[in-house]
């Protein structure tokens, strides 16, 4: 998968072709893992996701584990970048892209068990270059926010 033209209309196009037939949304995770391998090695889903949003499940397994027992911190890091980048990139313009420039983390609670990262955050309308703050909490089952992602992204036109 080539997200590099157009992000947001790349993502949207999966995005409906496949949220909602069987398996579609674990084949979607799949792509954008394809698309940023890293970011595919930890396994996430991606639940929910419209432009301005997103909703992205990490399961509890050895390979994002510390040696404390509960999710290495840069594994929730990723979650958050994920999440955060899922939900700005959506919603970008045809002719914009964004690269991440920042990524600052609270860690709050040990995270264990099932975790949601969710972000809401606002679209740029235009492809104007500028740089947009966006933050996403990540939940245990519990609903309490066990991280906190601030993200920075300089969006700007697609070349």
């Amino acid at each position: 998968m080539s997200i590099s033209n157009s992000p947001g209309r790349t993502l949207r196009g999966l995005w409906r072709a496949l949220h909602l037939i069987p398996g579609g949304r674990i084949v979607f995770s799949k792509l954008v893992g394809s698309a940023a391998p890293y970011t595919g090695s930890m396994g996430a889903r991606v639940l929910e996701l419209s432009p301005g949003h997103a909703k992205v499940e990490l399961r509890d397994r050895r390979m994002v584990r510390n040696h404390l027992s509960c999710i290495h911190a840069v594994a929730l890091a990723n979650l958050a970048e994920m999440s955060t980048g899922l939900a700005m990139s959506i919603g970008l313009p045809d002719d914009a892209r964004g690269i991440l420039t920042g990524l600052s983390m609270e860690y709050l609670k040990k995270a264990r068990g099932t975790l949601t990262a969710v972000c809401d955050c606002e679209v740029p309308l235009t492809s104007e270059r500028r740089e947009i703050t966006v933050v996403g909490d990540i939940v245990n089952k519990k609903g309490e926010v066990v991280a906190r992602g601030t993200a920075r992204w300089l969006v700007g036109p697609s070349r």
